[in-house]
């Protein structure tokens, strides 16, 4: 379960198929990279696997900010007694030898396969996720869902297929959360306390290995190192976040694995797996490609359902988005000015606004925009509807400004 090493959530992009070039980098826009599926570097992939027709792996864009493909369906605040309980943290069990296929009976009726179609691409992507409720509110990473215009996920539990919406994200931590239709009475994970932690703790990742479906695939392995911190950089959407705080194993994580549970010896969910793919990819802080192999991290499930709680719960923040993406429509690639436009959707919010390819944004609402990170973070603010005056140049280096009306990507 090794995925690449260099970006942040499994969002390897790097491959593209059927004769697609790259589009540029783009935050919440069209381009053909897709951020779910991250074809595995050597050892340390990231859990998303795109699928397509040969299994090629497709990049999508990451849609993130500019393009907003990904859809969310918004919810209101959670029953608390009915939301949180079946997942609260049991406390951490003395160590003991791990029995792989033992604590993969133990964990696999609350873990979901997770496919996703990525519309502008014509791609599909694939990963894990966990369930913490019995109606459905499921637990993954945000670059397993990322530009979907469709998800699909599994049940393994119970067999069954259901149409998932996404909740909230937040991009800077890899994490978000999925809401099944129609979904009841289904089996939740247990999770522990990843605070005990300890290195040398044996340890297993369990998960969708390869997008293939099927019974989930268990990597089993030992902590090699805690608090760790990663660059995970998306070459479809040009942007980059530090992921910090990781617990490093030496489980064979691979694509396809992103969302799913690191166990410990009491089949107790410690944290979430995020590998690295080809479009996605992961590296040490302050690289832009890693060269660490043999390595997988996780995302410490204390963290995660932090973050889970407080996207339940409504609560925006500047990290975490609740609800629909937004979509401006763009690719874009980092430039000395700002963000520099790659492509532009026809028909989309830039274009109707007079964008073009070779223009620069260089600010949303008077905030300077000085990369594709920042203007995929600004965007990731907004929500469908919403109204934004964009300040760009154009091919003469003369400053334009213009009122832009945000869309919602296509869901369906």
């Amino acid at each position: 379960m090794s995925d690449q090493f260099p970006p942040y959530h499994e969002r390897n992009r790097g491959q593209y198929s059927h004769g697609q070039q790259p589009y540029g980098h783009d935050p919440y826009a069209y381009s053909p990279y897709d951020p779910r599926y991250r074809a595995p570097y050597p050892p340390p992939r990231r859990s998303s696997h795109r699928l397509s027709a040969l299994l090629a792996v497709i990049a999508l864009a990451a849609l993130a900010g500019l393009g907003v493909m990904l859809f969310s369906a918004r919810h209101g605040p959670l029953n608390q007694s009915r939301a949180w309980a079946p997942w609260s943290q049991q406390s951490q069990s003395p160590a003991q030898p791990l029995d792989p296929q033992g604590v993969a009976a133990k964990v696999d009726p609350g873990l979901v396969d997770i496919n996703t179609v990525l519309g502008y691409q014509g791609g599909e992507a694939a990963g894990t996720g966990m369930v913490l409720t019995p109606d459905g509110e499921v637990l993954t990473n945000n670059h397993v869902v990322e530009g979907a215009t469709r998800i699909q996920v599994t049940d393994v539990g119970n067999g069954q297929t259901y149409s998932a919406s996404v909740v909230g994200y937040d991009r800077s931590e890899d994490v978000a959360v999925l809401k099944l239709q129609g979904a009841s009475n289904l089996a939740t994970v247990t999770t522990g306390d990843s605070s005990k932690v300890a290195v040398g703790d044996q340890v297993a990742g369990i998960g969708n290995a390869g997008g293939t479906g099927g019974t989930p695939s268990v990597a089993p392995g030992t902590v090699t190192a805690l608090g760790q911190e990663i660059t995970a950089s998306d070459e479809s959407s040009g942007s980059s976040e530090q992921l910090t705080g990781l617990i490093q194993v030496n489980a064979n994580i691979q694509s396809g694995d992103s969302g799913g549970p690191l166990v410990n010896s009491a089949g107790q969910v410690i944290g979430m797996d995020t590998a690295a793919s080809t479009g996605y990819q992961f590296g040490p802080r302050g690289s832009a490609h890693g060269t660490g192999r043999g390595a997988g991290f996780a995302i410490p499930i204390n963290q995660a359902l932090d973050i889970a709680k407080q996207i339940e719960s409504g609560s925006a923040s500047q990290n975490v988005h609740i609800g629909a993406t937004a979509f401006l429509g763009v690719s874009v690639t980092d430039a000395n000015e700002g963000a520099s436009l790659a492509q532009v959707v026809t028909g989309g919010p830039a274009e109707q606004a007079g964008l073009a390819r070779g223009d620069v944004i260089t600010a949303i609402n008077g905030r300077p925009i000085d990369s594709a990170t920042t203007l995929t973070t600004l965007l990731d603010g907004q929500h469908p509807g919403d109204k934004i005056t964009l300040t760009w140049l154009d091919p003469t280096g003369a400053q334009q400004n213009t009122q832009v009306t945000l869309a919602e990507g296509p869901i369906g």
